[in-house]
């Protein structure tokens, strides 16, 4: 019996060596995907004024706080990585996104931003790039015409412009436009609030799957495009969650700020399996799907569900 288990004993020893020795195996880049970054509406939670439980909750418990709404973009094989949209949250989110990466370029974190439009929690951010925070160089902010005009015509905005903090790329609603050869994005234009600017959202489109994304519109009614047939040409649909019931805002009118209700989204999405591929974003401060279980838990019996921070998509 000593005998069979010196015997043993020398085979594992050999095996061991083995694959001590063995040359690791070497693994491909990560496919092409999208990272989101934050899921709360533009004033983030907590929320400004707000005496709420989870504006109260999270001003004590820095985990319980949630980001402004943003999507990061990455092609591992390219080296490249996006952001769509620059929030308040812009310096948080660019840590997340480039999260054990070398930035070669400090002054260039990101290899683009793209712009949804012009209200505060989508381009307020580019502040940070200017002369007062990081003194960026040239970093490329993807706009349509409209947001490009403004960003260059009203300060501070202008300055970003003439220092060369941003360099603005114009992109046209309907026209594709390719990243990288694995990341391409079409700009959409939606219905929105538009004091300052056109408002799009985008289809990301890589080598496996697409996504679409669009944190803000009035109505989907008032949209040029089917919203069924659009989800049903994605595999995931992050999606204007705002607010989940008429209540939300006493005081102030929702006319003042339009979106679809979580409801009347999901009415418009008869079908399970495209409720299955809605990811709600931009949600409200007052908006109980945030931190309400038991309002979750009927959402996921419903087919649908709220992002998560962090929340990775494969493209």
């Amino acid at each position: 019996m000593r005998k069979g288990r010196d015997v043993l004993a020398g085979l594992l020893l050999v095996l061991g060596g083995l694959m001590v020795c063995a040359p690791r195996a070497r693994t491909e880049p990560a496919a092409a995907h999208a990272v989101v970054l934050g899921i709360a509406q533009d004033g983030g939670v907590p929320h400004i004024g707000c005496r709420g439980e989870p504006c109260v909750s999270a001003r004590r418990d820095p985990a319980r706080r949630e980001r402004v709404a943003c999507l990061g973009l990455v092609d591992e094989r390219a080296g490249v990585r996006f952001l769509v949209d620059a929030t308040p949250d812009l310096a948080s989110q660019l840590d997340s996104l480039n999260a054990g990466r070398t930035v070669a370029d400090r002054l260039r974190p990101v290899d683009g931003i793209l712009l949804t439009h012009a209200h505060i929690g989508h381009y307020a951010g580019l502040m940070y790039l200017g002369r007062e925070a990081l003194g960026a160089k040239g970093v490329p902010v993807y706009a349509t015409a409209r947001m490009a005009r403004f960003l260059r015509e009203n300060g501070p905005w202008s300055q970003l412009v003439s220092l060369g903090n941003v360099e603005l790329r114009e992109i046209e609603p309907g026209r594709e436009l390719e990243l990288t050869p694995d990341l391409k994005v079409t700009p959409l234009g939606v219905p929105h609030r538009e004091e300052f600017s056109d408002t799009v959202g985008f289809r990301v489109r890589g080598p496996m799957r697409s996504i679409l994304y669009v944190p803000d519109v009035d109505k989907w009614e008032r949209w040029g495009r089917s919203l069924a047939d659009e989800v049903a040409a994605v595999e995931a649909a992050l999606l204007d969650g705002t607010f989940e019931d008429l209540g939300e805002l006493p005081g102030r009118r929702l006319s003042e700020v339009p979106h679809p209700l979580v409801e009347e989204t999901l009415a418009l999405l008869a079908d399970a399996r495209l409720r299955s591929r809605v990811l709600f974003v931009h949600l409200n401060h007052t908006n109980r799907l945030l931190r309400d279980e038991a309002a979750r838990r009927a959402l996921a019996g419903r087919g649908a569900r709220v992002a998560r921070d962090g929340e990775r998509l494969p493209l």
